[in-house]
């Protein structure tokens, strides 16, 4: 049996301010929407922003519910968003962070395995990389090129035996 491996690519930053401007705005438009989130039973609250090959940026922040299951995360609230509104354009980008009462979580909270597929299934739809950055809330930052760098060996329309 062969073995191979699996090489994570990202770039870190130890406050988000070292990031370029746009990814700076970006982040601080997910900031925002974060603000917004409904979270009252977790108090976890998260935003996204979605940059737009046409330049807008659609946001999106978490939706929790009574019956846990029936919430949504921001990710993915961005995501159909913007491509509910601008079907025909493409990701550039989605900018993801945390707000929790305590405002100290440090590290950088990356999209759940839920988000990182819809984000791979637009990525795949687009065949144009996803940069996807994150921060936690003290300014600590990842940046990732790709939603394959976060979903390796994703499941994707080429395993399912009918595909358009």
């Amino acid at each position: 049996m062969e073995q191979k491996s699996i090489i994570l690519r990202l770039s870190y930053a130890d406050h988000f301010n070292e990031l370029d401007g746009p990814d700076q705005a970006l982040l601080n438009n997910a900031i925002n929407a974060a603000s917004r989130a409904y979270a009252p039973y977790s108090g976890f609250k998260v935003g996204a922003a979605v940059q737009l090959a046409n330049g807008k940026v659609v946001t999106g922040n978490n939706q929790e519910n009574a019956a846990y299951p029936s919430g949504l995360c921001a990710e993915r609230v961005a995501v159909f968003a913007a491509m509910s509104e601008f079907p025909d354009q493409k990701i550039e980008a989605i900018a993801v962070t945390i707000q929790t009462p305590g405002g100290e979580i440090a590290d950088p909270v990356s999209p759940c395995g839920a988000c990182r597929q819809v984000l791979m299934e637009y990525e795949n739809l687009q065949q144009k990389n996803i940069r996807v950055i994150f921060t936690g809330e003290t300014g600590k930052a990842i940046v990732v090129e790709s939603v394959s760098d976060l979903l390796p060996l994703s499941f994707t329309a080429g395993n399912l035996k009918y595909h358009p």
